[in-house]
């Protein structure tokens, strides 16, 4: 099945006490929806899922799926470290109605080539929707190198990759490829891959798509945003995203520790960067 080209990993939204805002979650999806994402990730590392209980990020995937408009794909994302925790969540997603799950590489416990194998071939096994493997060196500490997801590829249900890793971005027998980078989205497409899961799409998710449509015109529009995407790499996901969405009027709140707001100095290189695009 496709999941779409655009997909856009959904900022969780909190209240003034910190508790999820299912409202202003559910007015986001469906602004996302309107701008051109196929797609959602929820509770991925851009939905705080860390610092999410497990009921929170069930719920989320609950709301998502019973709400979401005609077509439109949600990817659950439900990795951990504990295999058995991974596998539990993932197919508890799926009984909600989940079309795939993302699931991250096992991080902290760094296990090696056989048990990455195992851990998501075990995970495979717990649902009989796509799985998207979710390789980010940056905050895993370990890669899944392009071999060794050749070899997973041949796994059933291991359908897909999102690939965080810009320079090992490359397409793969068995395995559809998925920018995890919004700097890397081009990329992927100009290799022909599916897209990517994206994180400045809840901003110019209308240009994104165009990225999409409009092969002839896609450098010029990456060119064009990547000061916006350097932006939303000022300091640590998804600080700077839910900051540009308070500012454009969207209700998201703030983050939970251990993250912090954006500082004044980080803010300002936000409202720059959205204001330099007419988003303000």
């Amino acid at each position: 099945m496709s999941l779409g080209s655009v997909i856009t990993a959904i900022v969780t939204p909190f209240d003034e006490q910190q508790r999820v805002d299912e409202e202003a979650f559910l007015s986001l999806f469906r602004h996302l929806v309107d701008h051109g994402s196929d797609g959602i990730v929820v509770c991925g590392t851009t939905g705080e899922a860390p610092t999410l209980t497990a009921e929170e990020h069930l719920r989320l995937i609950e709301l998502a799926c019973a709400e979401r408009p005609a077509g439109t794909t949600v990817i659950a994302s439900t990795g951990s470290n504990d295999t058995a925790h991974a596998c539990s969540m993932s197919a508890k997603a799926v009984e909600l109605g989940a079309d795939a799950v993302l699931s991250v590489t096992p991080y902290y416990n760094r296990p090696n080539r056989r048990g990455l194998i195992a851990h998501f071939t075990e995970i495979a096994r717990a649902t009989a929707k796509p799985v998207v493997l979710y390789n980010v060196p940056s905050r895993i500490g370990l890669s899944l190198d392009n071999d060794l997801l050749a070899e997973l590829a041949q796994v059933e249900h291991l359908d897909y990759v999102k690939q965080a890793d810009n320079a090992a971005l490359a397409q793969i027998d068995g395995l559809g490829l998925y920018a995890g980078n919004d700097d890397g989205f081009a990329q992927a497409l100009d290799l022909g891959g599916c897209g990517g899961i994206l994180v400045a799409s809840h901003l110019v998710g209308d240009q994104m798509r165009r990225m999409v449509d409009e092969p002839e015109n896609r450098a010029e529009i990456d060119a064009e945003l990547k000061p916006l995407f350097a932006a939303m790499g000022v300091t640590t996901n998804p600080i700077p995203v839910k900051a540009a969405l308070n500012l454009l009027g969207h209700r998201v709140g703030g983050v939970r520790l251990p993250l912090v707001e954006a500082d004044d100095t980080e803010l300002e290189v936000i409202r720059k960067a959205i204001a330099d695009l007419n988003l303000l």
